[in-house]
């Protein structure tokens, strides 16, 4: 069982990682590089890269590890593992230095202690200076691993203190092999999956198991193919906003129960049974870590469902210049067809610039029903 079998797209990375994993089994320490940053688009695989490389140095034996490292990491319970992280819109100030404290430890059982900082670009720039302490003096035997859209999303500080390695958009066939492999989907599912995903691996992942999620996906086009006035604009703005709620709650909701029943069973309550008062605050807590996780997952809701509209008319844009070859969403041909004859490739241009312009919008706070609104009277077609 091998740390990078379930792996995609990424030969070129994975080969440097092997290689690093390799160096450090055989020669001193002073030759591993002790931060290394991932960058790549959302889906390239960032974070399971991440955590393969850490179940490798994690691994006592060879670089491709061993059955009971791996699962612990993939578990999350290795002793030598931490993992930095957050359901909300940021990672806390708080969050970063208990992670800068532990990083301070020797290893327990490992080679190294390993840090995985995932969307490291969600620090602001005052907790971003807490981990740059860190990484300006590394203790010897301590690995950081930051993962984040690119480089410019962290500090020119933490950029020059890190070892960069960046990924590509795996291709829908890999992506789809991946599916097929890994959790046994069917492959005419999968490359359906794959495509409309546009090679992100964990939405091509919940596309091809969640019919649901297909479901809402195809109302979300539909919608807005079918606006015709900015009455309808504004209705249609209010059903995606439904529609990305209800996919939030679909994500968050099995994981927010089974969550509340383990701290109610580790806290000693019974099924049914009332929190004691003196027990209260920490349900209280778990409760506001939800809240916030919902906000995030509201948020990441609507941006992919502004993400599929970015695919919709760019498909329409394709149709529009003779290229139906190239085309996202062939599900919807003859609507495609109907949408490109109603309105010019330069009206196209402006409803996909008004879309990346309300997801700017979107991640500065702008209300999301004000920023919908604003972007589907674009996409009006007589």
């Amino acid at each position: 069982m091998a740390v990078w079998e379930n792996l995609t797209g990424q030969a070129e990375a994975i080969e440097i990682f092997r290689a690093a994993a390799a160096v450090e089994a055989r020669v001193a320490a002073s030759s591993m590089t002790h931060a290394w940053l991932i960058t790549g688009p959302p889906g390239s695989g960032r974070s399971n890269l991440a955590f393969a490389f850490a179940a490798a140095l994690l691994c006592p034996g060879t670089p491709d590890g061993d059955r009971d490292a791996i699962r612990q990491v993939d578990a999350r319970t290795h002793p030598d593992l931490s993992v930095l992280t957050t359901d909300g819109v940021i990672i806390k100030m708080a969050t970063v230095k208990e992670a800068v404290a532990r990083s301070q430890y020797s290893p327990s059982v490992g080679r190294y202690r390993v840090i995985v900082v995932e969307d490291a670009d969600r620090m602001v720039e005052r907790t971003s200076n807490v981990l740059l302490k860190a990484l300006e003096e590394p203790p010897e035997r301590t690995v950081w691993i930051l993962c984040a859209p690119s480089e410019a999303d962290l500090l020119p500080t933490i950029r020059s203190r890190v070892r960069t390695v960046r990924l590509r958009v795996p291709s829908i066939d890999d992506v789809a092999d991946l599916l097929v492999k890994r959790d046994g989907v069917d492959p005419a599912i999968a490359e359906l999956s794959a495509r409309l995903a546009q090679s992100h691996i964990g939405m091509a992942r919940r596309l091809a198991t969640n019919p649901e999620a297909r479901l809402r996906r195809e109302e979300t086009l539909n919608a807005a193919l079918g606006i015709r006035s900015v009455s309808m604009a504004v209705n249609a703005a209010a059903r995606l906003l439904a529609i990305a709620g209800d996919d939030a709650k679909a994500i968050t909701i099995e994981r927010d129960a089974a969550e509340r029943e383990g701290v109610l069973r580790s806290l000693g309550v019974e099924p049914g049974q009332s929190v004691p008062a003196g027990l209260r605050s920490q349900v209280k807590a778990l409760e506001d870590d939800q809240k916030r996780r919902a906000v995030r997952s509201l948020r990441d809701g609507i941006d992919r469902i502004l993400v599929d509209l970015a695919s919709l008319y760019r498909d329409v844009m394709m149709v529009q210049l003779g290229r139906e070859q190239a085309v996202i969403n062939r599900e919807l041909g003859a609507q495609l067809q109907s949408a490109s004859a109603s309105s010019s490739p330069a009206a196209t241009v402006a409803t996909m610039d008004a879309i990346a312009l309300a997801r700017s919008r979107i991640q500065s706070n702008v209300a999301p029903a004000l920023a919908l609104e604003a972007m589907l009277v674009s996409a009006i077609r007589r």
